[in-house]
């Protein structure tokens, strides 16, 4: 038996199983992968910010999880910082399944970036893609990346593919993350309240479409902010990490005036190494099978495609999710 995060207040109500104590997961014996699970098992899913779509996929997983495998395999996913955090406390083994960017996954098995040593992660899948939304406050006369020199700048909560993006972001524009402007480390849900009420001057926020936070600010205070095009830094970001690529929110999202041109990158759902395989592929089938289950949630599943599914690199494919996604008719 061991201890799962405490959940929050909110999470509690929607989620899957019970809190408190769960039962350990068996590691991977190496037999031979048949999906099924005989006896109970209990997993935990770490998520992100309340108000992003981490937390309202991971809670929907987490429902459809307890519909397969014949109800043996329970989740429940907890509100986190996302992506470092959630891959350092899976490999701490406080979770089983983690929400990541592809970015931080790669620094993860890599062992650079906010890792010291490469971590023993695997995936389950490729899911969504994570747009890069940097929205400013029009009477901050913020016009582009460089002239948010000393303003406050909300990069997202601490340890978060959120905070990497950012700042990776301000450093391709020639600015010290730590001492070019004032740095608000907050998650979105204060975030956004900062910019409402005038005490933040910028956002950065990595998330799926839409970000029911984002929608949230653009809906109340539409007239007030306004997205900021950060394509002239993804040079200099592709030279950090490939990943990177340009993509477009489109304007029908936010109701936004055009479409906005931004940097995205793919998001992965990881496990670690040693993750029973049987688990890992029901998880992985749970994942599929329960697709539209999980755009009711949030339409950034409509992603969630087996033609991408592999697209993993450099995070290796956990055996379990291969199985999964041989049995599925996943591509090579």
């Amino acid at each position: 038996m061991r201890k799962v995060l405490a959940l929050t207040a909110t999470s509690a109500l929607i989620l899957t199983g019970c809190g408190g104590k769960q039962d350990a997961v068996r590691t991977d014996t190496g037999d031979t992968v048949t999906c099924e699970v005989a006896e109970e098992t209990r997993i935990g899913i770490a998520t992100g910010n309340a108000t992003g779509v981490y937390f309202a996929l991971g809670n929907a997983y987490a429902q459809q999880i307890g519909t397969t495998a014949g109800g043996k395999v329970k989740a429940t996913a907890s509100e986190t910082g996302a992506s470092v955090q959630n891959i350092q406390q899976l490999v701490a083994g406080k979770f089983d399944v983690a929400f990541s960017l592809a970015d931080s996954a790669a620094d993860a098995v890599n062992g650079s970036g906010s890792f010291t040593a490469r971590q023993p992660v695997s995936a389950l899948a490729r899911i969504h893609t994570n747009y890069t939304q940097v929205i400013v406050r029009k009477a901050a006369g913020i016009t582009d990346v460089k002239s948010m020199t000393g303003k406050r700048v909300s990069t997202g909560s601490p340890k978060s593919g959120t905070e990497v993006i950012a700042n990776r972001v301000l450093t391709a524009a020639g600015l010290d993350p730590a001492k070019d402007i004032k740095a608000q480390r907050l998650d979105l849900t204060k975030t956004v309240d900062g910019m409402k009420d005038g005490s933040i001057d910028a956002l950065f926020w990595s998330g799926g479409l839409p970000t029911p936070g984002i929608t949230d600010l653009l809906t109340t205070s539409g007239d007030q902010v306004q997205f900021l095009d950060i394509t002239p830094q993804l040079a200099a970001l592709k030279t950090i990490n490939p990943v990177y690529e340009q993509g477009t929110i489109p304007a029908a999202t936010y109701r936004t005036a055009a479409d906005i041109k931004t940097v995205v990158v793919p998001n992965l759902l990881l496990v670690r190494q040693d993750l029973d395989a049987d688990v890992a592929c029901v998880l992985t089938k749970a994942l599929f099978d329960r697709k539209a289950e999980l755009q009711q949630a949030n339409a950034a599943a409509k992603e969630i495609d087996l033609s991408t599914a592999r697209r993993t690199d450099p995070i290796g494919l956990h055996r379990g999710a291969t199985k999964a996604l041989d049995d599925l008719g996943a591509p090579a």
